[in-house]
């Protein structure tokens, strides 16, 4: 089991991290002002069993991911109600740390959400895409010519265009990315 205190030592509160933020400020905090916890209160009920546990988070980021952007202020929002205490440490400052968890074992993507227990050893990780998320990524992806392709360029540059729309705006999506959240810290043992 991997203690990662030091790490978590090392990151930034939440309201450092945003307040810092310069690109995608403004759309993580509408994700974070109109994300709803409280649609039923069985939901509510386990955030609320989890407040006694002393969790914490140490959350691998940076400010330019599309993905961080609709995932953390929804953690932020489930961790606020479970008292998981969270620190953003940046991707590219954090690479030791970043390479230990890796997607398919060679990309460094991100968000990472490192859970931890009180003593500060490792007890979960989620990230960097709910499936719901990745099925939707995948589909887009799929209109993007490949990188040999003169169109690639643009057409990539409009993916991502429409994709930071539709995570910034698509309550469904964020929906999705919450229930994923929570089946992930309901499947901690803590």
């Amino acid at each position: 089991m991997k203690n990662l205190n030091s790490w978590f030592e090392k990151g930034l509160n939440a309201h450092t991290y945003i307040s810092s933020m310069k690109v995608h400020q403004e759309n993580l905090l509408n994700v974070y002002n109109h994300i709803q916890v409280q649609v039923n209160n069985e939901e509510l009920d386990f955030l609320h069993t989890l407040q006694t546990k002393d969790l914490k988070a140490v959350i691998l980021t940076a400010d330019w991911c599309g993905d961080a952007m609709v995932n953390l202020p929804i953690f932020l929002r489930l961790a606020n109600e479970g008292l998981i205490e969270t620190r953003y440490l940046n991707r590219d400052d954090n690479l030791d740390l970043m390479d230990q968890y890796l997607t398919n074992g060679t990309a460094r993507s991100i968000p990472i959400i490192i859970l931890l227990d009180k003593e500060g050893n490792e007890i979960g990780k989620w990230g960097p895409r709910a499936p719901y998320v990745q099925d939707l990524v995948t589909t887009l992806k799929e209109e993007v010519p490949s990188k040999e392709s003169p169109e690639y360029e643009q057409a990539f540059k409009q993916f991502i265009s429409t994709l930071t729309a539709q995570f910034a705006t698509d309550e469904h999506l964020w929906n999705e990315v919450k229930k994923d959240l929570i089946s992930f810290l309901k499947g901690v043992s803590v």
